[in-house]
């Protein structure tokens, strides 16, 4: 009983020091070994998978686990999956407090200090930021987005917040009205700036039928919603499918690629 107490402390130890100890300059980020690139101030560690050209790239956002999980871990071989199906660069991405990203100014998603990071304005800000970085160091023209749950939530409010950044977009088990589960009026989220959103935009709402994180009705019932005002938007159901992986499905990625090959 000792050792495993001893044990768990030790690794909460070893988790809470890699944390605070994640504060990374710009140029210590650039010195780093792999793949990392700094953007809103933080370090962020990615995989990048490239297409034939990198004229178009993906970007995947994991939403909320653990924290410390290498969330690269579980989404590299999705990023390199989703390269073979398009032939376009894809690149996952680790948020802050993830895999090695830092956490300079940010707090990971599974923060127990600050709920509902994902609709944070700051937090928002922060992932327009990251993407126009990767979108100027591979010199890409246009950009595609796939977010699961948390990634979900920040990508349809950034499409509003930064219309002219995300071309394509997937969105898998979100919530796209914070509202409806916190008053906190400090918090955004997709509802609130569906009028930004240009209607050029193409937009997947993936959601699973057993989910019961964002239940089907948080994705069904929003859709309507975007869709009577007019804009570009799909529904795709995954019969059976829960929360956890709903975005590597084989329904969800068959539809993102034909989302993404539409001329």
């Amino acid at each position: 009983m000792l050792k495993k107490v001893l044990k768990a402390s030790f690794l909460s130890l070893v988790l809470s020091s890699s944390l605070m100890a994640s504060s990374v300059t710009k140029q210590e980020c650039e010195a780093k070994e792999g793949s990392f690139i700094f953007a809103g101030n933080e370090c962020i560690e990615y995989r990048a998978f490239e297409g034939e050209n990198n004229d178009v790239i993906t970007v995947i956002v994991h939403g909320t686990w653990d924290l410390g999980t290498n969330t690269l871990g579980r989404y590299a071989p999705f990023a390199e999956s989703m390269n073979m199906m398009t032939d376009l660069t894809t690149i996952a991405v680790a948020l802050p407090g993830y895999s090695k990203s830092s956490t300079n100014n940010l707090k990971p998603l599974a923060s127990k200090e600050v709920k509902n990071l994902a609709a944070t304005k700051e937090y928002v800000t922060f992932l327009g930021e990251l993407i126009s970085a990767l979108k100027e160091k591979y010199e890409a023209s246009s950009v595609n987005f796939i977010g699961h749950s948390a990634g979900a939530m920040m990508g349809g409010t950034l499409i509003g917040v930064k219309p002219e950044l995300i071309q394509n977009i997937v969105l898998a088990g979100g919530r796209y009205d914070i509202h409806k589960i916190n008053k906190d009026k400090g918090l955004i989220s997709m509802v609130d700036i569906l009028d930004n959103i240009d209607k050029e935009t193409k937009i997947l709402f993936v959601y699973g039928s057993e989910d019961k994180i964002s239940e089907p009705s948080v994705t069904t019932e929003f859709f309507e919603i975007a869709k009577n005002k007019g804009l570009n938007v799909k529904l795709v159901e995954v019969k059976g499918a829960a929360h956890l992986d709903l975005d590597m499905t084989d329904t969800a990625t068959a539809a993102t690629v034909e989302l993404f090959e539409e001329e």
